[in-house]
């Protein structure tokens, strides 16, 4: 009802101050394209989640597989000592029955030969499968090498940004690392004026330290996120409403990082999420300042560990 009595109002004006049609069928079509590219852009962060989702059930398939083949090869192994020893004690009736000539022996020899036989062709399959396992183990423990490597560079990179950034410690920015990432989380009182995506100077300056921080460590991927929260816009500007206006502040921010040489464009994408990943209740004034704000999700790349785990079998 706000938006249809903003949109009369805009009519109004444009017919009082004789604006012509063409201007008026110029800002619909703008109006129309914006709605598009938050289409567009929430149907890109959508996906990310979807690939999140995928790598953290990837995390745990691997985590499993891991303990299911370490258990497999100690049982194989214990296996392999069970027939060593029945083989030896075989080996040694044989012995003694090929000492013996009778009829009775001579079958019971026929038989032991059968089994030794059987046991050689167990005992063979039984090394070609432990050493398949012995390569995966060896592939999980390069594998959990390559993981707690990114863990110590994500460690490290959180260390990094928080010193680039304890300037503006207080002033509604945080870093912490969880679930294998680095979130910095910035609140909107320090990147922007109520209802506007143009940032101020202050917080340019603490995006400018994380890009330079970036521009360091290029294989970093980079998720920008918007977030609002509950209570509805209704301007008659350029701004939607709080989905558009998430979105925009997160273009903001990669418009900043993206003025740094160094830093791999190819990496950043923003993403808007409006009201619907609060932090806090929007119950309160405090509550809902926490949930006004842009988070920069650094992940690192996972195109090594994702071979690594074509090649175990």
């Amino acid at each position: 009802m706000i938006k249809k009595i903003s949109l009369g109002l805009i009519v109004i004006a444009f017919a009082s101050s004789c604006v012509s049609k063409k201007i008026y069928a110029d800002l619909e079509n703008k109006y129309t394209d914006l709605k598009k590219e938050n289409r567009v852009l929430a149907d890109g962060n959508a996906d990310l989640l979807l690939n999140k989702n995928q790598l953290e059930m990837a995390q745990d398939s691997l985590k499993t597989e891991m303990n299911k083949v370490k258990s497999e090869r100690d049982k194989l192994l214990a296996d392999k000592s069970a027939l060593q020893n029945k083989m030896d004690v075989l080996q040694q009736s044989y012995s003694a029955l090929e000492k013996n000539s009778s009829d009775a022996l001579q079958a019971n020899m026929s038989k032991n030969r059968d089994l030794l036989a059987q046991l050689d062709a167990k005992a063979k399959a039984l090394a070609i499968e432990q050493e398949r396992l012995s390569k995966n183990a060896q592939r999980l423990e390069e594998l959990e090498s390559l993981v707690a490597a990114k863990e110590a560079t994500m460690k490290k990179l959180k260390e990094t940004l928080s010193n680039a950034l304890n300037s503006f410690e207080g002033k509604g920015l945080t870093v912490e690392q969880k679930n294998g990432k680095v979130y910095v989380s910035m609140e909107n009182k320090l990147l922007f004026n109520s209802g506007s995506y143009s940032v101020g100077s202050e917080g340019k300056k603490a995006v400018v330290e994380v890009g330079k921080v970036l521009g360091d460590n290029p294989d970093i991927a980079v998720l920008i996120e918007g977030h609002t929260d509950n209570d509805g816009f209704s301007s008659s500007g350029p701004i939607a409403n709080n989905w558009d206006l998430s979105t925009k502040r997160a273009t903001a921010i990669v418009a900043i990082l993206g003025e740094n040489a160094n830093v791999n464009k190819q990496n950043l994408t923003a993403a808007g999420r409006s009201e619907y990943a609060p932090l806090a209740s929007n119950a309160t004034a405090e509550g809902k300042a926490k949930n006004r704000r842009i988070e920069i999700i650094l992940t690192p790349r996972l195109d090594e560990i994702a071979d690594m785990l074509k090649e175990i079998n």
